[in-house]
């Protein structure tokens, strides 16, 4: 029986870009939820990946992400989320997850069934993942809560898209089982 996995999507941010001063203080709403919902992750042994823009840093790897996002005046948004050693790190280039990175490979080989999203931006990279997971038949569940956006009113039409039209599970980040059909452990 498959697992589930965590997935963290752009949250690895220096927050240097257009739209950035609309986000962050959605990024400020969502990251309690988040890192409890990490937190429970890590403890029960689910896997966790965070799937990352490269920023175009077409020569950076994840540390070099991860070391500049902590080394920007935003580090008080990407600390509490930081990758552990047992992370796994996946760099994409465009809105969704899936778009020409290994990840499907990746959820395959590690028996992935379901994923937990959360993460940025809601209506747009976690909107185009929810789709790309479904179409690929891989069950989602978006964190409600634990979401950020740019935009309050298109975020809302994205998650009840994802829920009409790809059978996304939106809920709050505390109501997750983030162990069903998973081998967890405490």
């Amino acid at each position: 029986m498959g697992k589930n996995a965590l997935i963290l999507i752009d949250m690895i941010n220096t927050y240097e870009h257009a739209d950035a001063d609309l986000l962050i203080a959605s990024v400020r709403e969502a990251l309690p939820p988040m890192v409890r919902l990490l937190e429970r992750a890590r403890a029960q042994r689910v896997p966790v990946i965070y799937v990352n823009d490269n920023f175009g840093e077409w020569r950076s790897h994840h540390g070099e992400i991860v070391e500049a996002a902590l080394a920007g005046p935003h580090r008080d948004l990407v600390r509490p989320v930081q990758p552990d050693e047992e992370s796994l790190f996946v760099v994409k280039a465009r809105h969704s997850i899936f778009y020409e990175t290994p990840l499907s490979y990746l959820l395959s080989q590690i028996d992935v069934e379901r994923v937990i999203l959360c993460g940025q931006v809601t209506e747009q990279c976690i909107l185009y993942s929810a789709l790309d997971a479904h179409i690929r038949h891989i069950n989602v569940t978006i964190s409600e809560d634990a979401v950020a956006h740019i935009h309050s009113d298109l975020a809302k039409a994205a998650l009840l898209m994802m829920e009409r039209n790809m059978q996304a599970t939106i809920t709050p980040a505390d109501s997750i089982d983030i162990c069903t059909n998973s081998p967890c452990r405490a």
